[in-house]
């Protein structure tokens, strides 16, 4: 059987990851987000091409390309394009959606991602499921922006001082994943972002404008810099 280098922690007993595996270090220098919905053709997309948009206008290039953002399905249309509604709604937001192909989700995405945001509590619990030692970085969006919500800025490490983004990001997720457990949300419905998939074109400007409320003050704990508006 072939081996196959991923990057992420260690294979084999206690790990989640077969033997056959070879897994090599993941770069410290590099922070991913992995969006996780259904079909990667929709919720994901808009999500991964909002986050990269507001990554890049907060942050100088070679920080923004410190974190990598990507997107997959747990029933991924492979190589699909991005439904035509959203690429709409990105285009309102003035975000690029070309160059887009969808992805199903595989062992080696959630090994390679630092965090992980889903659109569901379904989605969450398919990601862990998978192993790989997911559970402490894997959240749904909504709940992860309540958590973050509750964290004080002055408790990360800040870029100015210069460190680098991506061990402000790392101290975001622990200190997140640290309040899960006494920071509940008022329904589990209010941590999901529904699918629009087939719906009318306002349904996906709700899920757009859902999906964008709820990634600012993640991009903003992220990397320091709240968001110009005008």
């Amino acid at each position: 059987m072939r081996a196959v280098s991923l990057h992420g922690p260690g294979s084999g007993p206690g790990t989640g990851i077969p033997s056959y595996i070879t897994v090599s270090p993941r770069p410290l220098d590099t922070f991913r987000i992995l969006f996780v919905c259904t079909g990667n053709v929709c919720r994901g997309p808009i999500a991964e091409r909002l986050t990269r948009h507001e990554l890049h206008a907060r942050l100088s290039g070679a920080a923004a390309g410190r974190i990598v953002v990507e997107s997959a399905g747990t029933w991924g249309h492979e190589g699909a394009p991005m439904e035509a509604h959203a690429a709409t709604v990105l285009g309102e937001y003035g975000v690029d959606s070309g160059d887009f192909a969808g992805r199903e989700l595989l062992d080696e995405h959630v090994v390679d991602a630092d965090l992980v945001l889903t659109a569901t509590l379904d989605h969450r619990a398919q990601v862990i499921s998978m192993g790989h030692a997911a559970g402490l970085r894997t959240f749904t969006l909504k709940e992860f922006t309540r958590l973050v919500r509750r964290i004080d800025p002055s408790t990360l490490p800040d870029p100015r001082d210069g460190v680098h983004v991506t061990e402000r990001a790392r101290a975001l997720v622990r200190a997140a994943a640290a309040r899960r457990g006494w920071l509940l949300a008022a329904t589990p419905e209010s941590d999901e972002v529904d699918d629009p998939y087939g719906a009318p074109i306002g349904m996906f400007r709700n899920c757009g404008e859902e999906i964008f409320d709820a990634l600012d003050p993640v991009v903003t704990a992220l990397t320091g810099v709240t968001r110009e508006f005008g």
